[in-house]
């Protein structure tokens, strides 16, 4: 089994801790959408949206998160062969599919300095341009990546869009909190899958250090934030790379290939 992943990406994030919480072992590749490399002909050829994660197993190859996660769940019970391990219930499906319906993307970018989004944005479709005389066999879906790149910045502009990001994510917050009131954890007493999809939304408020407005005013949550980052999943996915210190290499080992691939113009 393949996993084409990057820890800076959340929905790579939610597939490795299902991964990692029903042990299942994967060769892992990492793509980097901020370097491009989700751009490069192999993997384009895969996936001709170019987004992460992308999980294979033989010739049978998934790219909705949610699906790949049930996937690895059936996974799971096959490898086990254990009663005691199932699929998702209908109340850890709803969640799942409730925390899917808010997309970080606009809401992370707009909360990064400007002169580095639109830096990188425009390494991106350099990117994509060059790609596409390269392999004009995949012109017109590169050609479509880099109109979502443009929508993208124009999207930025609009303060409706950015105020809808927000309302979502606090509405959806708001429920959560509303729910860790009643049960320890999302969907009941145990970390269920419902989790797996939450705690990379929490990871990217404390990663863009908005913890305080999102997360510490909200005391259920934020309880239930220690609790998680105590799991080994979280710290082998997440905390590996953005506990401390680590974020910032992290963070900066990204920016500082962009910038050197731009000065030499390597696209």
């Amino acid at each position: 089994m393949q996993l084409y992943h990057h820890p800076l990406d959340l929905e790579s994030q939610r597939v490795r801790l299902a991964l990692e919480e029903e042990g299942v072992d994967y060769t892992s590749h990492h793509v980097n959408p901020i370097t491009a490399k989700n751009l490069d002909s192999t993997f384009f050829k895969m996936n001709r949206h170019g987004r992460v994660p992308v999980f294979q197993n033989g010739s049978h190859i998934i790219y909705n998160t949610i699906d790949i996660i049930q996937y690895i769940e059936r996974i799971a019970v096959v490898s086990s062969g254990a009663e005691s391990i199932s699929a998702s219930s209908r109340e850890v499906i709803e969640w799942m599919q409730k925390i899917q319906d808010w997309d970080p993307k606009i809401f992370t970018l707009s909360h990064i300095p400007e002169k580095y989004r639109l830096y990188v944005s425009k390494f991106i479709r350099q990117v994509a341009i060059a790609r596409m005389s390269e392999s004009p066999e995949l012109a017109s879906d590169y050609h479509r990546k880099l109109k979502e790149a443009y929508e993208t910045e124009e999207k930025l502009k609009e303060a409706d869009v950015l105020r809808r990001s927000k309302d979502h994510l606090v509405r959806l917050l708001d429920e959560v909190e509303r729910q860790l009131s009643e049960t320890p954890h999302l969907a009941g007493q145990e970390f269920t899958m419902a989790d797996v999809m939450l705690v990379p939304v929490l990871a990217r408020l404390e990663l863009l250090d908005l913890e305080n407005e999102y997360i510490i005013g909200r005391p259920n949550i934020a309880e239930y934030w220690i609790l998680v980052q105590q799991r080994l999943s979280y710290k082998k996915v997440i905390g590996k790379y953005f506990n401390g210190w680590r974020k910032h290499r992290t963070l900066l080992k990204a920016w500082f290939l962009v910038r050197i691939r731009s000065l030499l113009k390597r696209y």
